[in-house]
């Protein structure tokens, strides 16, 4: 079911659960696969404390399916924003299965994204992609405004 193949769905967004890690990092394993990234399973299980710790910034939404099915992920954080004196939400991670894509889960995580920033009084849900993901910019561009901000990454 990939790409315009796919059927509309009925999707429902929620907080990640105990229960949920082994898709979970199926998920995330495929996402560094994606951006080509080394992971191992202890950095994977770092990430997965981070999310199951109430104390720690990183929360985790999964979107499912009507029969329950995981189709996707979004890992997000608030994030200080001190020269409009506001607080914003960082959305790290998004990754839809591609057996998933184009029935509309990435909508489904975006507006559940944009519904707790509205909650939690944020000012902003701010994102980076790869130059080169075509395809998930041109979904991007439905929902945000592309800025004119380059990033840079600095060796510690």
């Amino acid at each position: 079911m990939t790409g315009s193949r796919a059927v509309r769905r009925r999707w429902r967004v929620r907080d990640a659960r105990e229960e949920d890690q082994p898709r979970w990092r199926a998920l995330y394993r495929q996402y560094a696969d994606f951006y080509r990234v080394e992971q191992s399973d202890a950095a994977a299980a770092t990430v997965w404390s981070w999310i199951g710790d109430p104390a720690h910034e990183v929360r985790c939404l999964l979107v499912e399916d009507e029969t329950g099915d995981v189709a996707g992920l979004a890992h997000y954080r608030p994030f200080a924003r001190p020269l409009s004196a506001s607080t914003g939400c960082f959305l790290d991670d998004l990754f839809i299965d591609p057996d998933h894509r184009g029935g509309g889960a990435v909508d489904a995580l975006l507006a559940e994204l944009r519904g707790r920033a509205a909650v939690n009084g944020w000012s902003v849900v701010r994102w980076i992609t790869a130059d080169d993901n075509y395809r998930g910019r041109a979904k991007y561009d439905q929902h945000a405004t592309r800025t004119m901000w380059i990033t840079y990454d600095m060796t510690p």
